[in-house]
Formats: C-alpha cells, sequence, structure tokens
C-alpha cells in the first residue's frame, strides 16, 4: 500500500504539490492523473526520496521508502525510461540489477522474457533502443525484485497499440495477484480500462478521487450563469455545494433543482446540463484551470 498525507513541496515561491492525500490499495490499480506540470511526477519522486517533501509524509508499505533495506525487492520503480545508462546494453542494465538486489542472473533471462525482449535486442546498447523498447526494458528492471508495490510514470509511452495491451494484462495480472499499482498517464481511455481507482491532480492540488464508476456516476450538473457568485451563494442556501470547473460550476443536484433556484433568485443562466461527458469531459473540466489550452465546453474540445 502506498499512503500519501498532506504532502507539500515548494520550490521558491512556487508551490509544487500542495497538501496531497490519497491512498493506493493493494490489489488495485490506481490512476494518477493530471496535465502537464500538476504535480504527478514531483509526487512520484517524494515517494521513491528522489525529492524530499517540505511538509507531509508517505510510505510504503507502512514504511519511509529511505528506510527499506534492498527497497527494489519491495517497490518497483520506473519514472523515466530515458534515464537508463545509454552505454550499456539491455542484458547489462538488467544484470547489474539483478546483482545489487541479489538475485540470481538467471532474473534477467525471466525478465526480458516477460517484457518480450529478444535476445539479440538484449545485446544492443540502449542509445540505440526505440522509446517503447526503453519502456519494456524499465519495466523489466522495475519487475525485477518481484516487489509487492509498482509506481510507473507514463509507463504506455512510446508503446504501440499492441504493447500498451500487453503492458494493461501485466499490471492487471500483478494488482489480481495482490500488488499495489500507482501509474500515471495521459491516456485517458486506456487507464479507465485498467485502473481501478482515480486521483486527478491539477496545480499541485487533488481535485477528485474515487473509482471510475463513482467519478462519473457523481459527475451531477455543469451550470453557468451571468450571476456567477450570486449563484454560489443561492445554491450553498439552498443546501447545494457546487464546486469550480471551467468557466463554470458542477454541482451535486439535479438540473431541475438549480433551475429553480436560478428562478427563484432571478439569475440569468447561460448553460445547464448533466455533467456526464465521460472520463475525459470530467478531467479536462476538473483540471480546466491548469490546462495549457483552454477547453472548450460547447465544442469539447480545445482551443489553441
Amino acid at each position: 500500500m502506498i499512503k500519501v498525507e498532506n504532502l507539500t513541496k515548494k520550490y521558491g515561491g512556487f508551490t509544487a504539490v500542495d497538501d496531497v492525500s490519497f491512498t493506493a490499495l493493494p490489489g488495485r490499480v490506481t490512476g494518477f492523473l493530471g496535465p502537464n506540470g500538476a504535480g504527478k511526477s514531483t509526487t512520484m519522486r517524494m515517494m521513491v526520496g528522489l525529492t524530499r517533501p517540505d511538509a507531509g509524509r508517505i510510505t510504503v508499505g507502512g514504511h519511509d521508502y529511505l528506510d527499506i533495506p534492498n527497497p527494489g525487492r519491495h517497490v518497483g520503480v520506473l519514472l523515466d525510461a530515458s534515464a537508463q545508462h545509454a552505454g550499456r546494453t539491455g542484458r547489462e542494465v538488467l544484470a547489474l540489477s539483478a546483482a545489487t538486489m541479489g538475485l540470481p542472473s538467471s532474473r534477467v533471462d525471466e525478465m526480458l522474457a516477460l517484457v518480450s525482449l529478444t535476445d539479440s535486442e538484449s545485446k544492443r546498447r540502449v542509445k540505440n533502443y526505440s522509446l517503447g523498447m526503453r519502456q519494456r526494458l524499465g519495466i523489466a528492471n522495475a519487475l525485477m525484485g518481484d516487489p509487492q508495490v509498482l509506481i510507473l510514470d507514463e509507463p504506455a509511452n512510446g508503446l504501440d497499440p499492441a504493447g500498451i495491451r500487453w503492458m494493461r494484462g501485466l499490471l492487471k495480472g500483478y494488482a489480481d495477484r495482490g500488488g499495489t499499482v500507482l501509474l500515471s498517464s495521459h491516456l485517458l481511455h486506456e487507464v479507465q480500462m485498467i485502473a481501478d481507482d482515480l486521483v486527478m491532480i491539477g496545480r499541485g492540488t487533488i481535485v477528485a478521487q474515487g473509482t471510475p464508476e463513482e467519478l462519473l456516476q457523481e459527475s451531477g450538473t455543469y451550470v453557468r450563469a451571468v450571476e456567477q457568485e450570486q449563484l454560489v451563494a443561492a445554491l450553498a442556501e439552498a443546501g447545494i455545494q457546487a464546486n469550480p470547473v471551467a468557466d463554470g460550476y458542477r454541482a451535486d443536484a439535479e438540473s431541475v433543482q438549480i433551475g429553480a433556484v436560478a428562478a427563484k433568485h432571478g439569475i440569468t443562466l447561460i448553460e445547464l446540463r448533466a455533467a456526464d461527458g465521460g472520463l475525459e469531459d470530467l478531467f479536462l473540466e476538473l483540471t480546466a484551470g491548469t490546462q495549457r489550452e483552454s477547453y472548450s465546453e460547447q465544442t469539447g474540445g480545445t482551443q489553441a
């Protein structure tokens, strides 16, 4: 299990991660979603001791990562597939990992077979690998010690459709055997197919978390009004909480309820609809303020 509690990291006056809390459970795949620069990679680096938090705590299997003896036997990590030693062959990379963890050399062949890197490919230098091959090598490295926890940052980058399907099956099988999987990705369709739980982050803060079914079921109603502040106050008076998303608000109430409140207070509504556009729409709405491109509610697309 991975437990993140009130995690904060600042760089000068910039807050990269702001009071983040969530849990990744054994036997489940947790998808960690957010736009570029939202704080995903910083959070994952703090999990494995590469970056120290300014506040809060992360435990992996109940321990600080830096306190785990021979951590590769307990936690498999892939944060950057391109960070592997370019001058070594794939086999040499894995052989070093096996030796460091005290594993037999036969484990190298097992991992190469698992990730479908051929004997000839394993003898090529990593600098001559495609990104997809580096991802496979990185996943082999992460699984080398047969860990109970996997922490993977964008593991599908560079994989072709067949490779993505292979990885999906690999990670689901790992979780089904009781392992904990935390993976970040921008491939929302793939995450929805594999993830048991979702954690969405934007501008360093958690904007939503739960199962895909819960998040989509509880998406509520999206509303925009000319008198936005008046609308929020009126909804609050009626016991309806409205959370800002995109250019409007998402409220946990039916459209007819919100329309009645607006009519009672003479509020002019611009848009009122069920917020049920699927995971992609939910993600774009919840992280709209952090996107490089602006999200258009009318078209469901982006504008440069």
